[in-house]
């Protein structure tokens, strides 16, 4: 009898490093099946179910103001969960959702697999006893995981990091540039800004980076490119309505991320996986990020870790400057990218870096040994 896997993914990398699994598992199980939730890409892969954009946000206020979606959302997988019968239940990143799905899970006898881990080792670290009673199987992708879940009784397995298969520019900087549109522009440097993947990361991030960017051209009197590359899960009106009235002109590149990033000289990022996504195509970049006043007062009390992008994290050091809250002013941007822009050097070092984080990170296998993983689980 075919195989049949339920799946959730809540957000935009979770999407993307879902729709790799799903291609892994195919190629290994004959036959298989795929229901739950996701975005478009792992849709695409076969996966029939629920679409995740909708409620993918992030912050404790912004989460209660998507509340009554969210549960309705969580009501419904429970009841494709308890109406057909499953192999396996895999759960991608996207942890307050899918560690209380995990809990529902657990009780009809499901195995559960967890790829992708919630981040127990930055804040809220007590949730890894939870982990440990409801998880099956844990696929770590940061080698520093590994020994937190093992010393919690917890059957880990590292894998690897999806992105180091998946951020890949085979395109130089002349041919991205080109691909865009850019390479006979006058402007003197180009600078890529990426607000995030939710449409409320979008109303507090672009503005501030939109006025930044003006206020370099200023300083350095002379035009830059601006890219846009939006993601896939933002509706076109949550873009054009925050770009509507910039003094600049802005080009806005759809699916196109990675080449945007390798056409950048500097780029603007939202903490998040994106910045990761940068430092492994190798794009020097300044990191920022807004929260509401009360999810940022909350969760400054519960992290427990110096940095929070993830290229900082990963290297163990700051080599991104991180400007968070109140710091993510268009002026202190400014000065960032100006530094950026005008230091050859500065870039350099960055761009070392950043090859030390790809070496890091994995050899670009973390999608099939994941599915080779959840193969075991589901023979055993």
């Amino acid at each position: 009898m075919s195989k049949k896997i339920f799946i959730i993914s809540g957000e935009a990398s979770g999407d993307l490093h879902g729709s790799s699994l799903i291609s892994e598992l195919k190629k290994l199980i004959p036959g298989v099946s795929f229901a739950g939730m996701g975005g478009p890409l792992m849709h695409s892969e076969g996966l029939t179910g629920l679409d995740s954009s909708a409620i993918a946000v992030v912050g404790i206020i912004e989460v209660a103001k998507k509340f009554g979606d969210i549960k309705k959302a969580f009501r419904r997988l429970q009841r494709m969960l308890e109406k057909d019968s499953f192999d396996c239940v895999v759960l991608v990143d996207y942890p307050d959702f899918n560690l209380r799905f995990a809990a529902k899970a657990k009780k009809l006898g499901v195995p559960i697999v967890y790829y992708i881990s919630p981040q127990v080792w930055a804040w809220r670290k007590k949730r890894i006893n939870k982990i440990a009673a409801l998880v099956d199987k844990m696929l770590v992708v940061f080698p520093f995981e590994e020994e937190l879940y093992r010393k919690a009784g917890v059957d880990v397995e590292h894998v690897g990091h999806p992105l180091t298969k998946e951020a890949v520019c085979t395109l130089s900087k002349e041919e991205a540039a080109r691909k865009l549109g850019v390479a006979d522009d006058e402007a003197a440097m180009t600078v890529a800004i990426l607000p995030g993947s939710r449409s409320e990361e979008v109303e507090r991030h672009l503005t501030p980076m939109i006025e930044a960017v003006e206020l370099v051209q200023k300083r350095l009197k002379t035009r830059l490119n601006i890219l846009l590359p939006a993601a896939r899960s933002l509706e076109a009106r949550v873009i054009e309505e925050a770009v509507k009235g910039a003094a600049s002109r802005i080009r806005i590149v759809r699916g196109e991320t990675y080449p945007a990033l390798r056409a950048a000289d500097a780029a603007l990022i939202a903490s998040g996986t994106a910045t990761l996504e940068a430092a492994l195509i190798g794009t020097p970049m300044v990191i920022i990020y807004k929260l509401s006043g009360a999810t940022f007062f909350i969760g400054r009390r519960l992290i427990g870790i110096k940095n929070v992008g993830l290229p900082n994290i990963v290297a163990g050091k700051t080599i991104v400057t991180e400007l968070i809250q109140d710091k993510a002013t268009p002026e202190n941007i400014a000065d960032e990218l100006t530094a950026l822009l005008t230091g050859k050097d500065r870039r350099a070092l960055m761009q070392r870096e950043f090859k030390e984080i790809r070496k890091r990170l994995g050899d670009g296998s973390a999608a099939a040994r994941a599915a080779a993983a959840i193969a075991r689980v589901l023979d055993a």
